[in-house]
């Protein structure tokens, strides 16, 4: 065997020595930190994230001081070396990449939003999820111009990328694109308030619940289990529906059209009922109104509250359902019906030649009781008799609650 053969097998395995050797280090030091990772969560996070690059980063970190101890001449050696510092710094990226998602998934770890009150939580995580990605990719963008330096062509372009006011211009310079006007509009999102992981949303006429933020879409997980995936930059642009941006609890309608004749101190009582004897009801707001009465139809209103939307819904339908049923048992007269008056008593010319002045409505015998029952109404109305709906039918009065609505609403006086 010559003399060149014996030194590039000395090489060789001198080579593969220290790369074995550094990833049997890296080994032990994995195997240390899983067996004290039993008493601190980082240890066990750490030692997930970090074995993987840590292997790499130690490979070629040998592979180069052992080649540039071993080999002083050749004509690939410059193409390898610095192919391996390229290797090197990625791994580097890696790393530290690693390492802020281990300490900021621990930070999360820490904000629970599977418990009631989880409005602080929410959005803690939001705005973690968000700087997650942004640190991610300013990592990558520092790497690529670590990168850029070490190319004599490429120095001035990967100085200036590295340089606070050169990065700060490009993305400037960018920022009316649509890729990364999205991105800053995540950014928008997470520290703003306005839109929060679980937040229920009605958007685009869907009604669903915020599944994910990313800075470039946001995926709406809509009540039937459909996805609706938008771009960022929709939220901060368009006007949407935020259920849940300071608190869960909601308040919702039931509207039923019935008849004229339909008793409303009855169907209040019902719906007390109904209310009383459901866990879906969060006791605040449980109120019956007539809001329409015109034409053939009356429209009563059944205003109702819940914890969360998920339960007003539910709530909603059985409140629907129950008023409906007690109308059919006990009231079914008041369903609702089409009227038609239908006379053959006057003759076509009668009715040609115009009213009968004789016959009017106001010297007609029965005239005069209509009039007296329409005082009697009137007056009962009036002094809070049957006719008035009592202090429970009052969405803006009537209790604390109601008062404190009606405030809300009202503005400063």
């Amino acid at each position: 065997m010559s003399d060149s053969a014996h030194d590039a097998l000395v090489s060789v395995a001198t080579v593969a020595a220290a790369v074995v050797g550094a990833l049997a280090a890296i080994q032990v030091i994995h195997w240390v930190l899983l067996r004290l990772s039993r008493r601190s969560e980082l240890l066990a996070e750490f030692a997930a994230r970090a074995h993987r690059p840590a292997q790499f980063l130690a490979a070629l970190i040998a592979l180069q001081i052992t080649l540039r101890a071993v080999t002083t001449t050749g004509a690939w050696r410059p193409a390898v070396v610095h192919a391996l510092w390229l290797g090197i710094i990625a791994a580097t990226a890696w790393l530290v990449a690693a390492l802020v998602l281990v300490v900021e998934d621990l930070a999360r770890s820490r904000f629970r939003t599977d418990v009631e009150d989880n409005l602080h939580a929410r959005k803690v995580r939001t705005q973690m999820i968000v700087v997650r990605r942004v640190t991610v990719a300013v990592i990558a963008v520092v790497a690529i111009g670590a990168m850029l330096v070490t190319f004599p062509a490429a120095r001035a372009a990967g100085a200036s990328l590295l340089a606070s006011a050169g990065i700060a211009g490009v993305i400037a310079g960018l920022a009316a694109q649509s890729v990364l006007s999205n991105a800053f509009a995540g950014i928008q999102i997470a520290f703003s308030d306005s839109l929060r992981l679980d937040d229920v949303v009605v958007v685009e006429g869907e009604w669903g619940r915020i599944e994910e933020i990313t800075l470039s879409y946001v995926v709406v997980h809509v009540w039937d289990d459909r996805r609706l995936v938008l771009p960022t930059s929709y939220f901060t642009t368009t006007p949407f529906e935020n259920w849940t941006r300071t608190q869960a609890a909601v308040l919702g309608t039931v509207e039923l059209d019935v008849d004229w004749s339909v008793p409303m101190e009855p169907l209040r009582g019902a719906l007390d009922r109904v209310l009383a004897g459901t866990e879906l009801w969060d006791e605040r707001v449980g109120v019956l109104q007539v809001t329409d009465a015109v034409g053939a139809m009356v429209r009563v209103r059944a205003l109702v509250s819940a914890t969360d939307a998920p339960t007003l819904w539910d709530l909603r339908c059985l409140v629907r359902e129950e008023l409906v049923s007690w109308l059919q048992r006990h009231y079914p007269s008041a369903l609702p019906r089409i009227r038609a008056d239908i006379s053959s008593d006057r003759s076509d010319q009668e009715l040609a030649a115009g009213p009968d002045r004789s016959t009017s409505p106001a010297t007609s015998s029965g005239a005069a009781p209509r009039a007296e029952a329409a005082d009697a109404d009137a007056g009962a109305v009036s002094e809070g008799g049957p006719g008035h709906s009592g202090e429970d039918a009052r969405v803006f009065g009537g209790s604390a609650d109601g008062r404190e609505r009606g405030s809300a609403f009202t503005g400063p006086a």
